[in-house]
């Protein structure tokens, strides 16, 4: 005869392996490594390169802690370690690949899509990186200042710098209000604080 489980008893749950989970981050890790390497191929070799990095080496990561922070790790490292073997290699010098990628604007209005485009691409890489972890990835100054490497007022400042640059190079006035209609990420990566966008 078999009994039944009694009522209200609670099943224990098993945490889910974060293997289970890396293909949740594949989008965000994505947008992440196009900012960064500005080639849509070499920003898949270097997601695939980082989701290699961390299959293998998923036994060095903390069960409880930011999985998607150590994912952006890896491939930030991955990105500039490539960088230093690479550094007479320019991919696209003449932005052709680039400018294929272009889409028209859905909108119209003071910050079209394409201006806003143009105008990131002139930040240095130090600024487009902090700008996509703090505005458009989400991430707290914390979290970015420990995926960088750097101090969180050093986050704050390059922030800062990058969003200022950015409002120059688009010809916004100091509180001029941005359009409705911008996309989210355009938003946050021009907005004064790192909490992602709705």
């Amino acid at each position: 005869m078999t009994m039944a489980p009694a009522t209200g008893a609670e099943i224990p749950t098993t945490p889910r392996d974060p293997r289970e989970e890396i293909a949740d981050h594949l989008g965000a890790l994505r947008a992440f490594a196009i900012s960064l390497t500005r080639n849509v191929s070499a920003a898949d070799d270097l997601v695939q390169d980082t989701i290699v990095k961390a299959w293998t080496h998923i036994d060095k990561f903390q069960p409880g802690s930011n999985l998607r922070a150590w994912l952006f790790t890896i491939l930030r490292n991955t990105f500039y370690s490539d960088r230093r073997k690479m550094r007479r290699e320019v991919a696209d010098p003449e932005g052709v690949h680039a400018a294929t990628l272009c889409e028209k604007p859905s909108h119209d209005g003071r910050l079209a899509l394409a201006d806003f485009r143009r105008a990131f691409d002139q930040l240095s890489p130090e600024h487009r990186e902090v700008l996509i972890l703090v505005g458009a990835s989400g991430f707290a100054y914390e979290e970015a200042a420990e995926m960088m490497g750097v101090a969180v007022g050093t986050v704050k400042s390059r922030a800062n710098r990058a969003r200022a640059r950015l409002a120059e190079m688009l010809g916004l006035e100091e509180g001029e209000e941005l359009l409705s209609s911008a996309d989210a990420a355009t938003l946050a990566v021009l907005g004064r604080s790192g909490v992602r966008a709705a």
